[in-house]
C-alpha cells in the first residue's frame, strides 16, 4: 500500500505553522510498512485542492488530508471532499451530540455554526474525534481509502492513534512482502565521523538500506530492511544493529524514539538515584527537559537557575575567590557548581552547567560556545569542557544535550571518549 499526505492550510504554505502533521503522519504510516509516495502542502484555495486531491487519488492506495474542518469561512476542505466525490454533506447526530457535550462541559452556546461541524459527506464513516469538535471521516471507494482529519495536532494524533493506525495495520498484516524498520539515535559524535566510523556500509546492511538524518541533537539512523516474514525482518535488522553498536555502541542513547531525559529518567529510576541540577546558561532548560517526563518526581529532587555569580556564591557556595581567579565560565566553577547543589540537595548526583553562549561575552582565551559540565557523585566530581557554535539559542539546546549526555555515559560506566 502506497500513501499520499495532503496538508491543508495557508499558514503552512507561507511557513507561518510548522507542518508537524505531516512528519507525524509519514512516520505513523512508515512504521506500519505503507510506503509514503508524496506529500504536498496546498492553501486554502478550492481548485488547488481539487487538483490535489486528484492526483493523490489517482496515483495511491491511501490518501490522508488535514486542515481546513474548522468552523469558519476559510475551513472548505469537507465541501471540496463533497465536490471531488459528488456527494452531499449530511448530519451526523452521534457527532452533534458531542458538539453539545464538549460545549456544555466549557459552559458556552452552541450556535449554528458550530452544529455544521455534526455534517459529514454521506459516503463516509465517521473517526470519532474524542479531543475536538470536528469529525474525521473514512471514505473508500474502488479499492482506495480516503481519510480526512482536523488539522489541530493533538485531535490529529488522537484518530491516528486511537483508530486509523489500528485498522491500516490490520489491512496490511497479510502482505506478501514486509519491511521493517529501526531508529539507532546517536549524540556527541558527528555525521562524517560516524559514517567513517561504521566502515564498509554495503558491507554492514548486506542488501538492506539505511539513512543518516543528523539533527541539532545528534545522528539517526534509520535503518530499512525487507523480508517475506516480520520475522526475518527483524532477524535482519538484529544482526545489523549488533554489527553497529560494536562500531558505535557508546554513542548509541536510544533504540527507537525515546528521548535522551527519558532514557536517563529511566537509568535514574532503575539504579534508585536522585539528581539536582544547577544551571548558569541553560536558564533552566536542562531541568524542563528532565520533568517533561512522566514519573520524574521519583529521581529529581530539585534545580537552581544561578544566572549571576552572586547566586553562584550565595545558593551554591562557590567560592568567590575562584570566580574572580578563572572566571564564572571556568571547569573550576563548574565543578564547584555541581558540588554545591549536590552538597545541599542531599541527591545522589549534582550536575552543573556554566557557558558563553552568545552573541556578546566572550573574552581572549574564551569564545562564544565555550561550555563548561560538572557532575559530582559521593566519591568525586569531574568536568567536562565543550566548544559549540556562534547561535545562542542553538548552544543552549546543544549544551542540554551534552549535560544530558554526559549523565547517561556516567550511569552506564562509558569512559571518556577516545
Amino acid at each position: 500500500m502506497n500513501a499520499h499526505i495532503i496538508t491543508i492550510g495557508d499558514e503552512l504554505l507561507i511557513g507561518q505553522t510548522i507542518n508537524t502533521n505531516a512528519s507525524f503522519i509519514g512516520t505513523a504510516l512508515t512504521n506500519i510498512r505503507i510506503k509514503v509516495k508524496k506529500t504536498s502542502v496546498v492553501g486554502d484555495n478550492k481548485p488547488d485542492i481539487l487538483k490535489e486531491f486528484d492526483t493523490a487519488w489517482l496515483n495511491s492506495d491511501l490518501v490522508i488530508v488535514t486542515g481546513g474542518l474548522g468552523p469558519t469561512h476559510d475551513d472548505i476542505t469537507l465541501q471540496c471532499v463533497v465536490d471531488y466525490f459528488k456527494t452531499e454533506l449530511v448530519m451526523n447526530h452521534e457527532v452533534l451530540e458531542n458538539v453539545k457535550r464538549i460545549f456544555a462541559k466549557r459552559g458556552r452556546e452552541v450556535t449554528k455554526v458550530n452544529e455544521n461541524q455534526a455534517l459529514v459527506p454521506k459516503i463516509a464513516s465517521v473517526i470519532k474525534n474524542e479531543l475536538g469538535t470536528a469529525p474525521g471521516t473514512w471514505i473508500e471507494k474502488d479499492g482506495r481509502i480516503f481519510i480526512v482529519m482536523p488539522g489541530v495536532p493533538f485531535e490529529m494524533k488522537g484518530m491516528m492513534e486511537n483508530f486509523i493506525i489500528p485498522e491500516l495495520e490490520e489491512r496490511t498484516k497479510n502482505q506478501e512482502k514486509v519491511f521493517r524498520i529501526l531508529n539507532l539515535q546517536t549524540t556527541g559524535i558527528p555525521e562524517s565521523t560516524l559514517f567513517e566510523r561504521l566502515g564498509n556500509i554495503d558491507e554492514l546492511l548486506d542488501g538492506a538500506s539505511m539513512a543518516f538524518l543528523p539533527s541539532l541533537y545528534g545522528v539517526k539512523l534509520r535503518i530499512t530492511t525487507e523480508a517475506s516474514t516480520i520475522e526475518a525482518a527483524d532477524e535482519k535488522l538484529s544482526e545489523i544493529e549488533q554489527k553497529i553498536r560494536a562500531k558505535a555502541g557508546r554513542y548509541i542513547f536510544a533504540k527507537g524514539e525515546e528521548a535522551l531525559e527519558e532514557v536517563i529518567g529511566r537509568l535514574l529510576k532503575e539504579r534508585s538515584l536522585k539528581i539536582a541540577v544547577a544551571e548558569s546558561c541553560t536558564g533552566g532548560n536542562i531541568c524542563n527537559l528532565i520533568t517533561n517526563v512522566k514519573g520524574s518526581s521519583d529521581y529529581f529532587e530539585r534545580g537552581v537557575v544561578s544566572y549571576s555569580n552572586t547566586s553562584k556564591v550565595e545558593l551554591l557556595k562557590v567560592n568567590a575567590d575562584t570566580i574572580a581567579e578563572h572566571g564564572a565560565v571556568s571547569m573550576e566553577v563548574a565543578l564547584q557548581m555541581a558540588e554545591g547543589i549536590k552538597n545541599i540537595s542531599g541527591a545522589d548526583l549534582g550536575l552543573a552547567i556554566t557557558g558563553i553562549l552568545g552573541p556578546t561575552g566572550a573574552t581572549p582565551g574564551k569564545p562564544i560556545g565555550l561550555v563548561y559540565i560538572g557532575l559530582c557523585d559521593e566519591k568525586s566530581c569531574t568536568a567536562k569542557k565543550f566548544i559549540f557554535g556562534d547561535e545562542r539559542l542553538l548552544n543552549k539546546q546543544r549544551a542540554t544535550q551534552a549535560a544530558l549526555e554526559m549523565v547517561r555515559k556516567y550511569l552506564l560506566g562509558i569512559t571518556a571518549d577516545d
